[in-house]
């Protein structure tokens, strides 16, 4: 693991109890998937990780060519084909004091890795997921990449609660996103998601599967969606960059489509890993 630049076994890496990602959520984090031993979209997750240190006064511990060398570095010492390296930036250990602490307070940056063999051969890409939906309870601000993530362990819990592998959540009516993801549907020869803005988080797989399915002349359109048209749909699916494109065949129980995953889903995992190898470094 690394831990404020120095590389320790995990059973060494320890951060102190007034840091304030453990007592405030003061800290973001992100999340880079691994296949073939090489990082997935490395400058977009870097690029992600500076816009929400910069939404909370907070710059970056690092310029991202040594950013790369750290994630590079786990990956190799680790052994890792398949995973993730998971990235964490707090503002650092001070008293505890709903204020900030002084701008000069060391950061704490924690990264580590986790093996995930079968990431990309994952068969419920084959058989499709469930989802059940709730009412979206986080704060306003859900495109910074904070680690407040009580609510969505919550909405996750209480999909498995109800046999479902997740939860879409559901504000005013729409679906804003999934726990850990964003949230597609496709009715026709259209796939529609919720457009950019502060209710959902500016996914990096999104951003890139969007330009994939335009590139491959499919229709898109960034708007919310109600329940009632995602029952309605004739497939549906989210992105994340642990999942890539996973098909969503139950909403609330209810089949969606012929309850298999839909062409277009299906078409979008297949482009968008082969983009994804092609492209890792």
């Amino acid at each position: 693991m690394y831990v404020n630049g120095d590389y320790l076994p995990e059973d060494r890496a320890t951060v102190s109890v007034f840091d304030r990602g453990f007592l405030f959520a003061d800290a973001v984090y992100e999340v880079t998937s691994v296949l073939d031993g090489r990082l997935l979209d490395f400058a977009g997750h870097a690029a992600r990780l500076e816009r929400s240190l910069n939404e909370l006064g907070m710059p970056m511990p690092m310029d991202r060519d040594a950013l790369l060398d750290v994630h590079r570095r786990l990956v190799d010492e680790n052994g890792i084909d398949e995973g993730l390296v998971y990235l964490q930036v707090t503002r650092g250990a001070a008293d505890r004091d709903f204020a900030y602490p002084d701008a000069d307070t060391p950061q704490t940056v924690v990264l580590f890795t986790q093996a995930k063999p079968g990431l990309a051969d994952n068969p419920k890409a084959r058989e499709g997921i469930a989802v059940v939906t709730i009412p979206d309870q986080r704060w306003g601000r859900r495109d910074i990449k904070t680690v407040q993530l009580l609510y969505p362990s919550m909405g996750k819990m209480a999909a498995k609660a109800e046999g479902a592998d997740d939860a879409w959540m559901v504000e005013d009516g729409a679906v804003t996103e999934g726990t850990s993801n964003n949230a597609y549907i496709v009715r026709g020869d259209t796939i529609i998601t919720r457009q950019l803005g502060h209710k959902i988080l500016h996914g990096i797989t999104r951003k890139a599967v969007l330009r994939l399915a335009r590139e491959a002349q499919m229709k898109v359109e960034e708007r919310a969606f109600t329940v009632d048209e995602a029952r309605g749909a004739d497939e549906a699916f989210v992105t994340s960059a642990s999942s890539f494109v996973m098909p969503v065949v139950r909403i609330d129980g209810q089949p969606i489509g012929d309850g298999r995953p839909g062409r277009v889903a299906t078409r979008l995992r297949e482009i968008y890993l082969d983009e994804a190898r092609h492209t890792a470094i």
